[in-house]
């Protein structure tokens, strides 16, 4: 249905980054409820499960020595440390995709990568209404030290300065409200004159 020109994966890549605490877990769920065609990436990482995940749907969970082989192995496309926890994008995810969209839970760091390498990729940053609200959503849910919490709001900031590398920003201050943005994005793409004009050429219903 959908291509990439460069002998890549020929539905379109969405990446998705947000600050710890911003709800991004949430809203893809609710948008995989919501919008088919998708698949979901699973990336490796070496942090422990938290409650309600599982292996293989969320992360796959590895040690950091078989996280590091797998480095050695050149098994990913991007990977990176965040908040003392290892996490990479294998490059199986990209393989076979066909008409389906690939959809990624990635950071910056990992959506900079990633964008190098496939560069129609399309890039979503979710955003807390404010920084004060961010710390109430951390406090609130009650599973970091204060430690934690200000490494998280440190890192937080730092993330904020790379949004000039996202295409769209979503603020997800009502949670249906930013669901519905956040849909209407990926149909917004897939509606593409350029993405809908390459399908009809290949297809033989080149009608200008």
């Amino acid at each position: 249905m959908r291509r990439w020109s460069d002998g890549g994966p020929k539905g379109i890549t969405f990446v998705v980054s947000a600050p710890s605490g911003t709800g991004k877990t949430t809203l893809l769920q609710r948008l995989r409820e919501r919008v088919g065609g998708l698949r979901f990436s699973v990336s490796y990482t070496t942090r422990p499960p938290r409650p309600g995940e599982e292996e293989g749907r969320d992360y796959h969970f590895v040690s950091r020595e078989r996280f590091f082989q797998m480095v050695q192995e050149g098994r990913f496309i991007e990977w990176a440390e965040v908040h003392g926890d290892l996490y990479g994008t294998p490059k199986v995810n990209f393989d076979g995709l066909g008409e389906e969209d690939l959809l990624l839970d990635i950071d910056p760091q990992g959506a900079k990568r990633i964008k190098e390498m496939v560069r129609d990729a399309v890039l979503i940053f979710i955003l807390p209404p404010s920084l004060e609200e961010l710390e109430r959503r951390l406090r609130r849910r009650g599973k970091d030290s204060e430690e934690t919490i200000r490494e998280r709001l440190k890192n937080a900031k730092k993330e904020l300065d790379q949004i000039a590398l996202y295409d769209y920003i979503v603020v997800n201050d009502d949670l249906e409200e930013a669901t519905l943005l956040l849909c209407s994005v990926i149909r917004a793409e897939r509606c593409r004159r350029k993405r809908v004009m390459e399908v009809k050429v290949r297809d033989g219903q080149d009608n200008r």
